[in-house]
C-alpha cells in the first residue's frame, strides 16, 4: 500500500475545507453544482452559497438544500466578486476554494485534494486539470496545465482554473480580498496575487468542469477580458520572449509527463484556427 492509499483511508487527517459558490440566475445548472460539492462526502466540509437575489427559481433550489449547506443567502449584491468576498468572510476551513454556479467538481476531487496536501505539505496552492463541457454537461475536451508561476500567468494569461484550485485560508487572509473593479478577469488578478505570495503545486488529475454556454462570461466578453488582463499587468504587454519561454516550459513539462497526444491535439486545434 502506498502512502497516498493509506492517507485516503484516514479521513480524520483531512484538512478542513470551505467552498464558496456565488450564484445569480443560474437555476438550470445550480443543482448539479451543489450536488458536485455535497456528494464528495468530505469530512470537515463547509459549504457557503451567496446568491445575488435570483429571480429564476434559484432561491427555491437553495431552500431545498438548506439543511445541507453551512450558510446560504439570497439578497441583492454588487456582483460575483462581491458575493465571493462575502462568502470568504464566513469561511473557517484550513483551505478554501470557489466553484461557480454553472460549473462543477468531479467525483473524488476533494479526497484527491486532501491526499495532495499530505504529499506536498509545504504547498499553499493546490491545482489540477479540468474538463471543458457543453451546456448539457457533456465533455468537449480535457484541459491540462502544468505548475503555474507568477511569471507564467503574466506571460500567458489564465493558465489554471478555479474549478480545480484550492489554497490555504491563511494565504487568502494575507493576500486580502478579490478586487471588485474587475468584472471578468478578477480570477486572473486573484491568482496572480496568490502566486506572488504562495507556493503552488499541480496534480495531474481532473478535478473540475468548466461549462461553456451562451451566457457564460468566457463566451461573450472576450474583449473585456483582454482589457482587464492588460490593466492587471499594469498596462504592460508580455514580451514575445517571455511568452515563448513560458509556452516552451509548459510544452517541455507536458512532454516529460508523456502527454504527447494531448500536445498534438492542441497543435491541430491551433492549426485549424489559423
Amino acid at each position: 500500500m502506498t502512502n497516498d492509499q493509506a492517507f485516503r483511508g484516514t479521513t480524520a487527517s483531512f484538512p478542513t475545507l470551505s467552498i464558496v459558490t456565488p450564484s445569480f440566475n443560474q437555476a438550470p445548472f445550480l443543482s448539479q453544482t451543489l450536488d458536485s460539492v455535497l456528494d464528495q462526502n468530505y469530512p470537515g466540509l463547509e459549504y457557503i452559497v451567496i446568491d445575488g437575489g435570483s429571480t429564476d427559481g434559484s432561491r427555491e433550489i437553495l431552500e431545498s438544500y438548506s439543511d445541507r449547506l453551512t450558510f446560504w443567502v439570497s439578497e441583492k449584491d454588487r456582483g460575483q466578486v462581491h458575493a465571493l468576498n462575502k462568502g470568504f468572510e464566513r469561511a473557517t476551513g484550513d483551505w478554501v476554494g470557489w466553484q461557480n454556479s454553472d460549473d462543477f467538481y468531479l467525483p473524488g476531487a476533494f479526497e484527491s485534494f486532501a491526499v495532495a496536501t499530505r504529499r506536498y505539505p509545504d504547498a499553499d496552492i493546490v491545482l489540477a486539470d479540468i474538463v471543458l463541457v457543453d451546456e448539457a454537461g457533456a465533455p468537449i475536451r480535457d484541459v491540462r496545465y502544468v505548475k503555474p508561476t507568477y511569471e507564467s500567468l503574466f506571460a500567458e494569461g489564465m493558465v489554471l482554473a478555479n474549478q480545480a484550485a484550492f489554497w490555504r485560508r491563511a494565504l487568502h487572509e494575507r493576500v486580502g480580498t478579490l478586487d471588485e473593479q474587475y468584472n471578468c478577469s478578477f480570477d486572473y488578478d486573484w491568482f496572480m496575487r496568490l502566486l506572488k505570495s504562495g507556493r503552488a503545486v499541480h496534480v495531474r488529475e481532473h478535478w473540475g468542469c468548466l461549462r461553456y454556454h451562451g451566457q457564460s462570461k468566457t463566451s461573450v466578453l472576450a474583449e473585456r477580458f483582454a482589457k482587464e488582463n492588460l490593466a492587471i499587468r499594469g498596462g504592460r504587454a508580455p514580451s514575445g520572449l517571455s511568452v515563448a519561454y513560458s509556452q516552451l516550459r509548459r510544452l517541455a513539462r507536458m512532454l516529460a509527463h508523456g502527454d504527447i497526444g494531448y500536445v498534438m491535439r492542441g497543435l491541430w486545434r491551433r492549426a485549424g484556427r489559423n
